[in-house]
């Protein structure tokens, strides 16, 4: 929230408007006096990287008074506010959007009880609002993802990766009930990222007999060598006739039923608190200045707004709207009416569920199909945090498609040298969590390799290949569907998943891996910050991998609250440079002294981190000192992001499908033969949808010799980082949110969301 808050702020003094803050929520809005105070742009400095909202928050009866909401209208009219961006969940827009309907009674009340003028009644005669949803449950329809709901998963992630290693040493099994009291996202989303065995949610309760299910499952698992158990239950979980499903009640139901060791764990506030993660501050940020853009063209006509995100798009929706169809989920519900529930939930909800039934519960061998297709994964390029949730995932599906599918070990190099073996569904348990790549990764590509790699196709029998990977895997898959005019055996469906920390791939905004080293880079530039707060007057440098990729710096710079970032897409000259130090030197002037700077590794080949360093070294004497750090291969590691491991099992799951629907298509006569341009494809994110696009018709959008596409979506992001830190720029509000109806909405949207 608190990202939110300081985008409005910032935003708001930029546009020459006078910002306010309203202190603890609707009841500093009645009381007034010192809880509604002009906030200038020092006073939300520092705050990106604390979690709550400083503004504070809380509930208010008075507020739900006529009484309450006239002493309200009557605060803001003596300090002529008649714009309000409120951050909150459906109870508090609702409400909102009752002031703003009452406003002009209200105004007319107040005049008779000779509070204001008839002056202040004409000249304030309209109230606008735009809302923003802030909520961890991800309870509000129309917006893929609320502020707050990728941190929760955060904090939900890092308590079952540190059950995982406890309990890998014990036989246990572990019950943890996470929060969602009316919504199972966080239940569902957290059992997607960590392989748990059973998942509660409210939306989607168990069939009869599930007590008997849920065993069976249990203990097939421990035979086969499990050690861990993980059942997720939302706090809200109910079963089918509506009773709630407690976490209690499942743990005492596996010591009566298995005799398993059992332990339950209740996170509960813990998922509210903690530093919020680098989506959410990207989020957060980008839905302020929308909210305000969208307050400035609001007319007396305009509906009451809601900002929210569709894709990596943000838009505006009418906030009666979504309110209207989240309680029609919750009526749903209390109506048993539950494929209802979940598909008003909308379409992201709707494709986590059916990849968590579809991953986690493995048929009997004899209700499998049997396909007789043979399908290699392979891992190309530097190692991302994700690519193991991603080779789990087309293991798993494959499998259930009926098809053989055959781990490559070391890349193409490892596919000439015939490092190819089968992998079965329990060899990928408890992979989603694993940094790095497990299958090992090289960055060769397969031209040297062509002969040796075809006859490994050809004795292992490959009808089809699944490549996961980078800028090399995209290279790769050009070399090989090249190289089909001489080997037959690359006439078969390919498809590449796009895995680097880079994002630099054409064809598809984010890659698996990307999140996950955002993250890292925000970590870390959250500590420099702390430290430079605490000496004063110091100035860090700091540079990010990427190759000639900016999007590291960039969005690493949007999410820490950076003073710049040099990339390569956005040519700097010494002119430039000397402006950036003199901007920091006003700085130092002011409450805030200390500034950060972020660097791509390949932004300017002259101006190196060193000469930057340097530079800002000598032109900062007496006013600031420096600091330099190379944030190196740290960025590439650690365990994947929620963000990642979701977005990793999603996007393999559905090119796994891909595969077997080209491998139909394409057998004749008792083999697979695949040559035409649209059986080489990369599976992307674009926009709001997953596309597969053919990568011959992706070189036109290519720039070989820098490895990254000729357009890229965030660059539009760049004037942001900027106006944030205070710099002036034009912002093309071209491609600002239009408002649009929930109904509206693309059905088929595969959300960036996870």
């Amino acid at each position: 929230m608190n990202a939110a808050v300081r985008a409005v702020v910032r935003m708001g003094i930029y546009v020459n408007a006078k910002v306010y803050f309203i202190y603890e929520g609707y009841q500093g809005m009645v009381d007034g006096g010192d809880n509604i105070v002009e906030v200038s742009w020092e006073s939300v400095s520092s705050i990106l990287q604390v979690g709550g909202t400083v503004i504070g928050s809380a509930r208010c009866k008075s507020f739900r008074t006529r009484e309450g909401r006239l002493q309200a209208a009557c605060n803001l009219v003596q300090r002529g506010i008649t714009n309000l961006c409120v951050i909150g969940g459906d109870g508090s827009l609702t409400g909102a959007n009752l002031f703003r309907e009452e406003w002009s009674g209200l105004l007319e009340e107040l005049a008779q009880k000779g509070k204001i003028d008839a002056e202040a009644v004409k000249k304030y005669a309209y109230l606008n609002i735009v809302g923003m949803v802030g909520s961890i449950d991800n309870d509000f329809c129309g917006t893929d993802m609320t502020i707050g709901t990728d941190s929760a998963l955060h904090r939900i992630i890092e308590v079952v990766d540190a059950i995982m290693t406890t309990a890998q040493s014990h036989q246990r099994t572990f019950v943890l009930e996470v929060m969602g009291r009316h919504c199972g996202y966080l239940a569902l989303v957290s059992a997607l990222a960590c392989g748990a065995d059973w998942v509660f949610i409210p939306e989607y309760p168990p069939e009869e007999g599930w007590e008997d299910s849920m065993c069976v499952k249990l203990s097939e698992n421990r035979a086969r060598k499990k050690r861990l158990n993980i059942i997720i239950v939302a706090e809200g979980a109910i079963d089918c006739h509506n009773k709630p499903i407690t976490s209690e009640k499942v743990k005492d139901l596996v010591v009566q039923r298995l005799g398993f060791d059992t332990r339950v764990t209740i996170l509960g506030h813990v998922q509210r608190g903690g530093t919020p993660s680098a989506f959410d501050r990207i989020l957060a940020s980008r839905m302020g200045v929308e909210a305000v853009l969208a307050l400035l063209e609001a007319t007396p006509d305009t509906p009451a707004c809601v900002v929210s995100l569709s894709g990596n798009q943000a838009v505006r929706l009418p906030l009666m709207e979504c309110v209207q169809m989240t309680q029609e989920v919750q009526k749903a519900m209390d109506e048993g009416r539950f494929l209802e529930a979940v598909r008003l939930r909308g379409r992201s909800f709707e494709n986590n569920l059916n990849t968590y039934k579809l991953l986690s519960h493995k048929k009997p061998d004899a209700e499998l199909p049997k396909s007789n297709f043979n399908v290699a994964v392979l891992n190309v390029g530097a190692p991302a945090a994700g690519m193991n949730a991603a080779v789990r995932a087309a293991v798993r599906v494959g499998m259930t498609e009926g098809h053989k599918i055959f781990a490559v070990i070391d890349g193409f190099e490892g596919f000439a040298r015939g490092k190819i073996k089968e992998i079965s569904w329990g060899d990928v348990g408890g992979w989603t969590g694993q940094g790095g790549s497990i299958l090992g990764t090289k960055r060769t590509l397969p031209a040297k390799y062509l002969e040796k790699i075809a006859d490994q196709m050809r004795t292992n029998n490959i009808n089809a290949l699944m490549v996961i990977g980078g800028f090399e895997a995209y290279l790769g898959l050009l070399e090989l569907s090249a190289a089909r005019e001489k080997y037959d055996e690359f006439c078969v469906p390919m498809v590449m998943v796009p895995a680097t920390v880079s994002n630099n791939v054409p064809g598809s905004d984010f890659s698996i891996g990307a999140d996950t080293a955002l993250n890292t880079i925000t970590d870390t530039c959250d500590r420099i910050k702390q430290s430079a707060s605490g000496t004063k007057r110091r100035v860090f440098i700091i540079e990010t991998m990427g190759g000639y990729c900016g999007y590291l710096a960039n969005m690493g710079a949007l999410a820490a609250g950076a003073d710049a970032a040099y990339i390569f897409e956005e040519q700097f000259d010494i002119r430039e440079l000397q402006a950036n130090v003199e901007h920091l030197t006003e700085k130092m002037k002011t409450s805030i002294q200390r500034g950060l700077v972020l660097r791509n590794e390949n932004c300017n080949e002259n101006y190196t981190t060193d000469f930057i360093y340097q530079l800002y070294s000598e032109e900062g004497k007496g006013v600031f000192d420096c600091r330099k750090n190379v944030l190196g291969h740290m960025q590439q590691g650690g365990a994947p992001s929620p963000f990642d491991r979701n977005f990793g099992t999603k996007i393999s799951a559905k090119a796994m499908q891909w595969i077997s629907k080209k491998l139909k298509e394409t057998y004749r006569q008792g083999k697979v033969f695949a040559n035409t341009d649209d059986s080489v494809c990369l599976l992307g994110m674009r926009r709001r949808n997953l596309v597969f696009q053919p990568v011959a018709e992706l070189k036109s959008e290519t720039d070989f010799v820098h490895r990254i596409p000729k357009e890229q979506w965030w660059l539009k992001l760049r004037p942001l980082m900027k106006i944030l830190a205070k710099y002036k720029t034009s912002y093309d509000v071209s491609d600002s949110g239009q408002l649009e109806h929930v109904a509206m909405l693309p059905k088929e949207a595969e959300t960036g969301a996870i």
